[in-house]
């Protein structure tokens, strides 16, 4: 596996047009651990106290935490290892994520989305009902 740069990566649009700090862009990186488009492994910094990026195979995420270790803004690297197999293995770093049922103005600035990224995300995604509570929410 290698970490290629920020540019490379699939979401790396993205995250520089919904960052409060698109500064941190500059030591992100694109964990490539297939043939896959590689997404962006954002550092914590300023505002943004947590980062994640899923893997649907075991092995990615463990090659992808063992690359990123080490690396100044990935502190506490950590895999939360889905026990379905239709759904993704996430590798985390920085402080634990607020649950995914909490408000989602609350999350998007634990990852450092700017005031305008959050507004309209906000504005574009429905409130969690009981009906969708128990279905894994938005991450």
């Amino acid at each position: 596996m290698m970490l290629g740069s920020a540019e490379e990566a699939y979401d790396f649009a993205y995250f520089r047009d919904r960052l409060a700090d698109p500064a941190l862009l500059a030591d992100a990186v694109a964990p490539r651990v297939d043939s896959s488009s590689p997404l962006l492994a954002v550092p914590v910094g300023g505002s943004r106290r947590g980062g994640y990026v899923s893997y649907g195979l075991v092995a990615m995420a463990v090659a992808a935490r063992d690359r990123l270790a080490g690396r100044d803004g990935f502190p506490h690297l950590r895999i939360e290892w889905s026990p379905y197999s239709d759904t993704c293995h996430v590798v985390e770093w920085g402080d634990p994520a607020p649950p995914w049922w909490e408000d989602e103005a609350v999350a998007g600035r634990f990852y450092g989305y700017s005031e305008a990224a959050i507004t309209m995300y906000v504005q574009q995604t429905p409130p969690i009902s009981s009906a969708t509570a128990g279905a894994g929410g938005p991450r």
